[in-house]
C-alpha cells in the first residue's frame, strides 16, 4: 500500500526521507507501507515503511527476514502474498532459506513446470540432519506446488486483506502531511495499532470492514 504525502513540495522536504513516485493518479512524494496480517484473524503481524514505488518483490526478502527474526514465522508456514512479490527467486528464497511455503500470486507468464525444474535441495541441507532435511523440502515443495494450481481459491483470503488496507487509509494514511520516515513511522504505527483494535473487537466481516473504511 502506498500513502501519499501533500502540501508544499519544497527542495528542502523533498531532500529528506520521502521520494518521488507514480500511481494511477500521477506524480507523488510519498512511502510505501507493507503491512503483514495473520489469517483468519486479520491481525495485524507487522508493517514495514519503504521508499515511494519500491518494487514489493525487491522488499520479499526483507519482509521474511523480519518476520523470522520477531519470531511470527515458523518452519511450515504458508505465506501468502499478492502479485507484487511474483518473482521466481522468491519461491526459492522463500523455501530454500526461510523454509516456510511462499505462495506468491502467480503472473500470467507462470510456468509452473518451470518452478518445479528450479526447486532443488539446498546446499545448507548437507550440514544438518540430511534425511530431516529432505522431508521438509519435500513437504514444502508438495504443498507448494498443489497450492499453486489452485491459486485462485484464495482469492477471496487477499480481497478480505484489501479491505483491512483500506480500513487502515481511512484512518489518514491517504494524505500525509509528514516529510521525515521518523514521523510517518509513528503515525503509521498508529493506524496499524487502531487496525488491531478494530478487528480484536470483531469486525473482520468484508461489509463491515467496507463500511467503516467509508465512514
Amino acid at each position: 500500500m502506498t500513502s501519499t504525502a501533500s502540501g508544499n513540495q519544497s527542495d528542502r522536504k523533498i531532500s529528506k526521507d520521502y521520494k518521488w513516485g507514480y500511481s494511477a493518479k500521477g506524480l507523488f512524494i510519498g512511502m510505501k507501507l507493507t503491512l503483514v496480517l495473520e489469517h483468519p484473524s486479520l491481525k495485524p503481524l507487522l508493517f514495514l515503511l519503504h521508499p515511494a514505488n519500491k518494487h514489493e518483490a525487491r522488499i520479499f526478502q526483507e519482509v521474511l527476514y523480519e518476520l523470522r527474526r520477531r519470531r511470527i514465522i515458523r518452519r511450515g508456514d504458508v505465506i501468502i502474498m499478492d502479485k507484487g512479490f511474483y518473482a521466481y527467486k522468491n519461491y526459492l528464497i522463500g523455501m530454500n532459506e526461510y523454509r516456510v511455503v511462499p505462495l506468491i500470486f502467480p503472473r500470467s507468464n507462470f510456468k509452473l513446470e518451470r518452478l518445479d525444474g528450479l526447486l532443488s535441495y539446498p546446499l545448507s541441507i548437507f550440514s544438518n540432519n540430511l534425511n530431516k532435511e529432505k522431508r521438509l523440502f519435500k513437504s514444502l515443495k508438495a504443498k507448494l506446488m498443489n497450492l499453486l494450481r489452485g491459486w485462485p481459491e484464495f482469492k477471496a483470503i487477499r480481497s478480505a486483506i484489501e479491505d483491512v488496507f483500506k480500513l487502515a487509509k481511512s484512518f489518514g494514511l491517504r494524505r500525509l502531511h509528514r516529510y521525515t520516515s521518523r514521523s510517518v513511522l509513528k503515525f503509521a504505527a498508529l493506524n496499524v495499532l487502531l487496525v488491531g483494535i478494530v478487528v480484536a473487537m470483531g469486525f473482520r466481516e468484508k461489509r463491515v470492514l467496507q463500511r467503516l473504511s467509508e465512514m
